[in-house]
């Protein structure tokens, strides 16, 4: 800024010395003018000077600029890092001093809190079924979470932590030990067990479950299905390898639901007197549809056999009886022959057909039976909710389980009735098609004859 000013002066001061010099040296009005020419191009050139230098002073004014905003930037970046980590160090305060009052009430409440893990522990293993191979694992664990009057000692602290390290230990392992097994006829006996980590136990008669208030090993009331209860037959026989095992991971509750779950027998009685009756046209229509393909298999074959010897037709089949008829009205015209033919053959159709039309009927009816289980079970539902209302599922269970079963019967039943219908009629068509084309070739043959 001084340079500038400094500049500005002198050229103040140059100014006014040439204007002083020319008014006294000017004689004459050219010279004069001559002299104004010559000043205002010294003035110019002045003038182009002082311009730039105050360009040049711009430039470094912008650049302080940037470099003052830049700094102010960096310093308000640091600002926001400084507080967040002030922020970061409050909460870390915070928390560590959290942490020290926690510990410090533990140390403080020692004799609570020793109590509170006893009975958590005694909880937990005195319901693990690795009680089962190592009993009284739970005795100094009640006495502590219940009689405790003082600070445990050492010894008890240590028998605690024994305590929970052989159940952490022991629920990673397949043992196999001797114990007392409840029989299901009341008695007991020393059997072979096998217990999966503290999931499942596994004996002679299938899945074990452990009842903790008698401190006793026996069976499930109900086993699984056949083939989870085959993988514990199994795992119980083998003795090495891997070996495949349907485990209960929520430690017997599964289990114990499934002796709930209905059995196919179960849920066929569900059905009630619909499902029976329907039941009753499956085995009635299947009877029906096995004696007429017997039938019309072994027409066939007589068939078959009467078609290598036309010349002798023979009662024991509809060929033959129509081959009789056949040779009895030789002389007859083509017309009366074919009536007397035609005739021969719908004495037939009832033989051959009978029995295909209740097959039928019977696969129409099943699906509406079961729809009619469908609605009244519905209806006992509805009356059901109208005397107890909704609070309890398991009172509308068994109207639910009788619309549902029976709608499953009726489909169940028309599947291979409708299947047995097919293939009877099959039979029986290709049974009537031979007899309409010998009827429709001996016709033909006649005819010809007698225009010869």
């Amino acid at each position: 800024m001084n340079k500038i000013i400094k500049s500005v002066l002198t050229a103040g001061s140059l100014a006014l010395m040439a204007s002083t010099v020319q008014a006294q040296s000017a004689a004459t009005l050219d010279q004069l003018l001559d002299d104004v020419k010559k000043n205002r191009v010294s003035e110019a050139r002045i003038n182009s000077q002082r311009e730039a230098e105050f360009q040049s002073a711009r430039a470094d004014k912008q650049a302080l600029l940037r470099k003052a905003q830049a700094d102010l930037r960096a310093e308000r970046a640091r600002g926001d890092r400084l507080a967040k980590s002030f922020s970061d160090n409050e909460v870390t305060l915070t928390e560590k001093s959290a942490e020290l009052d926690q510990a410090t009430g533990d140390l403080g409440e020692m004799f609570g809190v020793v109590r509170q893990a006893a009975a958590e522990a005694y909880g937990r293993i005195s319901t693990s079924i690795v009680s089962a191979e190592f009993p009284g694992r739970a005795a100094f664990l009640q006495r502590m979470s219940e009689e405790a009057k003082g600070l445990p000692n050492i010894k008890e602290l240590e028998d605690m932590w024994f305590a929970l390290q052989t159940e952490m230990t022991e629920s990673g392992k397949v043992s196999r030990f001797q114990t007392e097994v409840v029989l299901l006829d009341g008695g007991t006996a020393q059997q072979s067990v096998v217990r999966v980590g503290t999931f499942n136990l596994v004996g002679e008669q299938g899945y074990l479950e452990y009842d903790t208030n008698n401190e006793q090993v026996q069976p499930l009331g109900r086993q699984p299905d056949a083939y989870q209860a085959d993988s514990a037959t199994n795992l119980l026989d083998s003795t090495s390898g891997l070996q495949p095992f349907y485990v209960d991971p929520s430690r017997g509750v599964i289990l114990g639901l499934l002796k709930g779950k209905a059995t196919m027998s179960e849920r066929y009685h569900a059905g009630g007197v619909v499902g029976y009756v329907i039941t009753a046209m499956l085995a009635l229509g299947l009877l029906i549809g096995l004696y007429k393909v017997v039938t019309l298999t072994l027409v066939s074959g007589k068939i078959r056999s009467q078609l290598n010897n036309t010349a002798n037709p023979s009662d024991s089949n509809p060929l033959g009886r129509i081959l009789k008829v056949y040779h009895d009205n030789k002389t007859a015209d083509a017309e009366n022959l074919e009536l007397k033919l035609d005739e021969a053959i719908l004495r037939e159709l009832p033989r051959i057909e009978s029995g295909i039309n209740i097959i039928k009927i019977f696969a129409a009816i099943a699906p509406l039976l079961g729809l009619l289980g469908t609605v009244l079970g519905m209806i006992a539902t509805f009356q059901q909710i109208t005397l107890f209302g909704t609070g309890d599922p398991r009172l509308m269970a068994g109207s639910i389980s009788m619309a549902l079963v029976t709608t499953a019967q009726g489909i169940i039943a028309a599947l291979p009735l409708i299947l047995t219908h097919s293939i009877v009629a099959g039979r029986s068509k290709s049974i009537i098609h031979i007899l309409d084309e010998q009827t429709a070739g001996i016709v033909a043959s006649h005819a010809e004859s007698e225009n010869a």
